[in-house]
């Protein structure tokens, strides 16, 4: 049953995925802090999971994955290395590159990633048949697609 009717805008869409997207940051930042994690938001999130998976990346590189502007991914960077989290270290095969590395502390983050990634799919899944989740990940993807070409 469509949450659209005769009284509402056809931009309503754009308000749900709005308000989902506050919901899951407020979510988010709310795990961190029950685990005694203060100062990272979702978008610290993005550049630690590619960290877990290539320890070692260039912000040009990082900023590729995440879908940011280089010094919009140079300030996240700067943030997790205030808090401890990563590090700066020039690359050993061209000075002119500097590669961010997690410290232990970022490292040790990890696992709690691991355990707010399944509360949030938790929350987002939960009820869904393995098709719905599925579609709704298709319908997402297109809608970021279009947006993203403009």
């Amino acid at each position: 049953m469509s949450m659209y009717n005769e009284f509402m805008p056809k931009y309503y869409a754009t308000s749900i995925i709005s308000k989902i997207r506050d919901e899951l940051h407020r979510l988010i930042v709310f795990e961190l802090e029950q685990h005694g994690v203060e100062g990272i938001v979702p978008s610290h999130g993005d550049i630690l999971v590619f960290l877990y998976q290539k320890n070692g990346l260039s912000v040009k590189e990082l900023a590729e994955k995440i879908h940011r502007k280089q010094p919009t991914v140079t300030v996240l960077v700067d943030k997790l290395a205030r808090l401890g989290y990563v590090e700066r270290v020039k690359s050993q095969d061209d000075s002119r590159i500097t590669l961010i590395y997690l410290t232990e502390k970022g490292r040790e983050l990890e696992p709690l990633f691991h355990r707010i990634s399944a509360t949030v799919n938790a929350a987002v899944y939960d009820g869904f048949t393995e098709e719905q989740q599925e579609q709704l990940e298709q319908m997402l993807a297109v809608i970021l697609s279009r947006v993203s070409e403009r």
